[in-house]
């Protein structure tokens, strides 16, 4: 089959798909269709356009009709590829693990640009999921080593699998298993990263059916109107920085003002700031630990 008639088909399948249509997710299936073939074929999406003429394998042909059969039943694109584009890598994802998103990114940049100055130095990421921004702090950034921390054993396997697909053997990233900051003891870092769960239970019922039925509780959703892991996170983080290290945090939008507001609070941290995402919604709060906070 070539690659143009290949990607009709698998439009019209998700085209067809009730599931898709009664969860509002049937708006932007052709851009999914080409997404899909251009993972498979190890091409950019416009390449798959350009291309419509190439003749597409069996082996490939059969692999695109089976992901998007399961894509048609609800799942997200990304657990039926078993594949997420996250700047510069390509992770292996499954329901054990978010799906990493754009917005994080900036959470990375963010962070390697409050470290830019520094060489050296640890660098922590709490709830490290995939290992997205842990892998990428250490792949892009001047840490000495890099470590992180999920609470889900399963979540910490995928990052570890990543870990050893992606990065050179030897690569300085650790991984370790425990809540909040149980697993830091006696580490001082240079940054702490997190992209915390922040959407309060009560809030499920307006969530993607695609996120809410597939993509892991645990990482989802915090209490107290999802502001608990960020009160955590902002209560103990000084505790574990160097005097002047940096905390960037993925925040909520609708709670950014709000978080920023108990960061500043706290005492322990100065020049906090929040930035906008790409499209233009305050999503990451930077603060550095004060001089002299208490050890």
């Amino acid at each position: 089959m070539i690659v143009r008639a290949l990607l009709t088909e698998l439009e019209a399948q998700l085209r067809a798909s009730p599931v898709l249509a009664k969860s509002g997710e049937n708006t932007r299936l052709d851009r999914e269709a080409r997404e899909l073939l251009s993972t498979l074929m190890d091409l950019t999406p416009g390449e798959v356009s350009r291309r419509g003429e190439a003749v597409v394998d069996a082996a490939t042909t059969a692999r695109a009709i089976a992901v998007v059969q399961r894509r048609a039943l609800g799942e997200p694109l990304a657990y039926a590829l078993g594949s997420a584009a996250f700047r510069h890598l390509t992770l292996h994802v499954d329901r054990r693990v978010l799906i990493p998103r754009s917005e994080t990114e900036v959470v990375v940049d963010e962070a390697l640009k409050a470290a830019r100055e520094r060489t050296g130095g640890i660098a922590v990421d709490i709830g490290t999921g995939s290992g997205a921004i842990a892998l990428s702090l250490a792949t892009e950034g001047h840490f000495d080593r890099v470590i992180a921390t999920d609470v889900s054993p399963d979540a910490l396997t995928v990052a570890q699998s990543n870990l050893a697909r992606l990065l050179p053997p030897h690569t300085r990233v650790e991984f370790r298993l425990g809540a909040d900051f149980s697993p830091l003891a006696g580490i001082k870092a240079c940054l702490i990263v997190s992209n915390p769960p922040y959407i309060a239970p009560e809030e499920a019922s307006s969530l993607p059916a695609s996120v809410r039925d597939w993509e892991p509780a645990l990482a989802l959703y915090a209490d107290d109107g999802g502001m608990a892991r960020y009160d955590q996170l902002l209560a103990g983080a000084a505790d574990y920085l160097e005097p002047g290290g940096w905390l960037v945090l993925e925040v909520d939008a609708r709670r950014a003002q709000d978080t920023a507001r108990r960061a500043t609070t706290t005492g322990r941290y100065t020049g906090v700031r929040l930035v906008r995402d790409l499209a233009g919604r305050e999503r990451v709060l930077v603060a550095q630990a004060r001089t002299g906070s208490p050890p």
